[in-house]
């Protein structure tokens, strides 16, 4: 295994994946890592993956165009749960064999659903930009308890989401295709239909996986048949919604307010309207930026490339040979 090169595209791996950096140090690796604090283009990539074996992949782009020019690359350790930015078929064609860390992230991207949804029925932010300006808005919002709490998708973040919200007096609904009844029962949530969790809902909170299904699923339409007194929570990925279908949504009062992480093309350009929306809440596909969250899924990662090293199959493996 001595002088595998890992490329590490994940932001902050010295600072807050020590641990990982060291077992991999161990056990011979060279790493690269990224110095942008953001993805990488195609462009930096193309420098670099030539003589790179194993990739540790924050949110950068890889598909045929890149393996082409990496013809040493055996893994990918996706740092996180979504592998929506790899190209599962191109890297099997590869060779390349991918793995994920399924609710890795989970209790960190949960927590932050929660807190936006605190965060925007009681407008923290704006009253916070407030007072320190001098300001006494004595701002009226609305409580969880006794609302309705709507998840669409009941993978595992929305899972932990419900049960977090159990204890805040709400009633629960969730929508999925593939629903999980026996987790809906454990923490009291009724499965439901899309448009219901639309219609009903006080929160809509989104947790739908990006497919080609899914792509812009919350547009005009999904939007106009939300309370106009809801609000909007975006935790999952930015594809999954049109964006300029949610600024029309909160601009012109169909919905009442929103709170999001991600977005459609990420970093989120200052220019993008959407951050000028008022009744919006935003932050930086922040969800999973925790201390524990990068010690757990940096692990995971670190042993995924070197158990493909030593000819092991390793955890969570996306795209077995046979």
């Amino acid at each position: 295994m001595k002088g595998k090169k890992v490329l590490v595209t994940a932001t902050n791996y010295s600072k807050l994946c020590a641990n990982a950096k060291q077992l991999l140090l161990d056990n011979g690796c060279e790493i690269m890592e990224n110095p942008y604090g953001r993805p990488l283009t195609f462009e930096e990539l193309k420098e670099v993956v030539g003589s790179v074996d194993g990739v540790i992949a924050g949110v950068d782009t890889w598909n045929e165009q890149v393996f082409q020019l990496a013809p040493q690359l055996r893994g990918i350790a996706r740092f996180g749960v979504g592998v929506d930015n790899i190209d599962l078929a191109a890297a099997r064609k590869y060779g390349i064999q991918v793995t994920n860390v399924p609710r890795g992230n989970a209790n960190a991207v949960a927590e932050l659903a929660v807190g936006l949804m605190i965060a925007v029925r009681r407008s923290i932010p704006l009253l916070d930009h407030s007072t320190k300006n001098g300001g006494w808005d004595r701002f009226v919002g609305s409580e969880l308890a006794g609302g309705t709490v709507g998840l669409l998708g009941f993978g595992n973040i929305a899972q932990l989401t419900a049960k977090k919200l159990k204890g805040f007096d709400v009633e629960l609904i969730a929508y999925d295709k593939y629903p999980d009844a026996a987790k809906a029962a454990e923490y009291g949530v009724k499965l439901t239909t899309f448009e219901q969790v639309l219609t009903d809902s006080d929160i809509v909170s989104m947790h739908l996986p990006s497919l080609n299904e899914t792509y812009h699923i919350m547009n005009d339409g999904a939007f106009s048949k939300m309370k106009s007194s809801a609000v909007f929570i975006n935790t999952a990925r930015g594809a999954v919604v049109d964006e300029q279908a949610l600024a029309r949504a909160l601009t012109s009062g169909v919905i009442a307010g929103a709170a999001i992480d991600v977005y459609e093309a990420e970093p989120v350009s200052a220019g993008n309207p959407i951050l000028r929306t008022r009744n919006l809440i935003t932050t930086p596909h922040t969800a999973a930026e925790t201390y524990e969250t990068y010690e757990r899924v940096s692990m995971v990662t670190a042993q995924a490339l070197l158990d493909i090293f030593e000819g092991r199959e390793p955890q969570h493996l996306l795209t077995p040979t046979a």
